[in-house]
C-alpha cells in the first residue's frame, strides 16, 4: 500500500497536523487513543479519507515473556476503529522479572533494546507470531535506538532484521534516526545495516531528530531533524521507494511553519536521491550464519529449551540495573549504563509531571531534583498515577518539601487523591519494605547463573 507522506499525530499538534498541506497519512501513539471513540481532530481527519496508523509502545514484543492478551486486545482495537491498514509496534523489551525469574516485575517506561542472540531472535519470532495471530491487519516492526550495546551480540541489526523477517513474514518499519543513533552511540555502518536487512519488505519509514551531548546521540524527537538522519534516508531511497515516510515529532512542538520546513525538507531528500537500481530492488539470497541444526525458513520453531528464561534473567539484570540500582551486569559498559538509567529517570519524571501536573506548582524548581532522587532506587511498577502518589508519598513521610506552605499543599494533594490523612510511621515502614524486597529480587535474579548471564563488575 502507498501511504506516501506522513506526519505523527499528537494532541499537542492537532491543529497544525489538520491544517499542513500535503500530509496523506498520520501515525498514532495507540496507548494514547480510547478504544470506543477518536480525539475530534483525528475523527475529522478520518472523514476526510487520511489514513491513520496506530503505533503500539507497550507490547514489548521482545522481552522474554509472551504479549499480553489484554495488550493484544486493546491494539486490534484500535486498528478496528481506525479502519487502520496495519499496526506498527518495537523490536524491544519495555519490562522485565516476574514469573520467569522469580522476581518483582520491573517496567523501564521506554523501549530498550534486545540483545542481538539467536536466544532472544527465538523469543521474539514467536511473540511476534502470537501478535500476528491476534490483530486483524498486518504488524510491522520498528528498529529502535539504543544508547547501551549487549556484550557477546551473535548477529549485526540487518541480520537480525533479515531473519526475523524470514521466519514470520512480519514487515518493517525503518526508522533512518534510529539507524543514525545506533551508528553514532554503537559504531554501527548504517549502510551495512540497510545493505542486510530485506528492504522489500519496508512498510514505511520514520525520521525524527535528536540532540548529541558528550558524544552521545539522544533519540528525543524534540529537535529538528539534522542533516546525517537525512543523508541515511538519501541511502535507503538508493536500495527501494519507501511506501511511505513519515516525521516523527513527540516534544518542544515547533510552529507549524517549521513542521511544514522539515517535511518540505524529507521531500526534497526522497526526489534527489538516486532511484533504487533494479539489481537492489531485493536483499540479496545470502543469510548469515545459521546454527546446527536450526529449521529451514518459513517453518515455525519454537525457542530452544531454556530461552526464555535466559533472556529473561538477562533482560531483568540490565533492567534492575537501571532502575533499581543494582550492579551493572558484566559486559556492559558502566558509562554508558549510567546515561542510560539518568534517561528513564528523566523520562519518567518529565511523564509524572504531565499526569500530575499540580506536583511541579507546588514543589517549584525542586521538583525535578526531588524526583529524580526518589526514581534513583524505586521502579516503576503501578504506572505513572500512581507512580505520582508515591513520590509524594515518600517527600511527606521524609518531611519534605521543608517550606511548610509547599509541604501543606503537597498533603492537600496527595489527601485528595490517595487518603484521608497523611502517611504514618506505619506505612512508612510498610513502603519501605516493600522497595527492599524489589532491590533485594531484582539482585538475587542478577546473582544467577544461568548459561550466557553472569553477574559482576562489567566494563568501564
Amino acid at each position: 500500500m502507498k501511504l506516501g507522506i506522513g506526519i505523527g499525530w499528537r494532541p499537542e499538534i492537532a491543529d497544525a497536523v489538520e491544517a499542513l498541506p500535503g500530509v496523506d497519512w498520520v501515525e498514532a501513539v495507540a496507548e494514547n487513543i480510547c478504544a470506543d471513540h477518536l480525539p475530534e481532530p483525528l475523527a475529522r481527519l478520518r472523514e476526510r479519507g487520511v489514513t491513520v496508523v496506530p503505533h503500539g509502545v507497550s507490547l514489548g514484543l521482545g522481552g522474554a515473556g509472551r504479549p499480553g492478551a489484554d495488550r493484544l486486545a486493546d491494539l486490534a482495537a484500535r486498528a478496528a476503529l481506525l479502519d487502520a491498514p496495519l499496526v506498527t509496534e518495537h523490536i524491544a523489551f519495555v519490562r522485565a522479572g516476574g514469573p520467569l525469574t522469580a522476581s518483582p516485575g520491573l517496567e523501564a517506561g521506554h523501549l530498550l533494546p534486545v540483545p542481538r542472540t539467536w536466544d532472544a531472535l527465538d523469543v521474539l519470532c514467536e511473540n511476534v507470531r502470537v501478535a500476528q495471530d491476534s490483530l486483524p491487519v498486518p504488524l510491522a516492526l520498528e528498529n529502535i535506538a539504543a544508547l547501551i550495546a549487549w556484550p557477546d551480540e551473535e548477529l549485526t541489526e540487518g541480520q537480525f532484521l533479515a531473519e526475523l523477517v524470514e521466519r514470520t513474514g512480519v514487515r518493517l518499519l525503518i526508522d533512518v534516526a534510529n539507524l543514525h543513533t545506533n551508528h553514532v552511540n554503537r559504531g554501527e555502518d548504517p549502510a551495512t545495516a540497510l545493505d542486510e536487512l530485506p528492504v522489500e519488505a519496508i512498510a514505511y519509514v520514520h525520521v525524527a531528530g535528536g540532540v548529541e551531548k558528550d558524544g552521545v546521540w539522544h533519540d528525543t524527537h524534540a529537535h529538528p531533524v539534522t542533516r546525517p538522519v537525512l543523508d541515511v534516508l538519501t541511502e535507503l531511497r538508493a536500495r527501494v521507494d519507501p511506501p511511505g515516510v513519515l516525521l516523527e515529532r513527540d516534544d518542544a512542538f515547533p510552529p507549524a511553519e517549521e513542521l511544514a520546513g522539515e517535511l518540505t525538507a524529507i521531500r526534497e531528500t526522497l526526489a534527489a536521491a538516486a532511484p533504487p537500481a533494479a539489481s537492489r530492488s531485493a536483499r540479496p539470497g545470502t543469510r548469515p550464519g545459521t546454527r546446527s541444526g536450526e529449521q529451514t525458513p518459513g517453518t515455525r520453531p519454537a525457542p530452544a529449551p531454556g530461552a526464555r528464561e535466559r533472556v529473561a534473567v538477562a533482560q531483568t539484570a540490565v533492567l534492575s540495573s537501571l532502575v533499581a540500582g543494582t550492579p551493572v551486569p558484566e559486559g556492559f559498559d558502566h558509562r554508558r549504563m549510567a546515561v542510560q538509567s539518568r534517561a528513564l529517570a528523566a523520562k519518567r519524571a518529565d511523564v509524572v509531571a504531565k499526569v500530575a501536573p499540580e506536583l511541579p506548582l507546588i514543589l517549584g524548581d525542586g521538583y525535578r531534583l526531588a524526583y529524580l532522587g526518589y526514581a534513583r532506587t524505586r521502579p516503576l511498577s503501578g504506572g505513572y498515577r500512581r507512580d505520582a502518589l508515591d513520590f509524594a508519598e515518600h517527600l511527606l513521610i521524609a518531611g519534605l518539601p521543608a517550606d511548610d506552605d509547599a509541604r501543606r499543599g503537597l498533603t492537600r494533594w496527595w489527601q485528595d487523591r490517595a487518603a484521608p490523612g497523611p502517611p504514618r510511621r506505619g506505612a512508612r515502614l510498610v513502603r519501605a519494605a516493600r522497595d527492599m524486597r524489589v532491590v533485594r529480587a531484582a539482585r538475587t535474579a542478577l546473582s544467577r547463573t544461568l548459561p550466557g548471564t553472569r553477574s559482576g563488575r562489567g566494563t568501564r
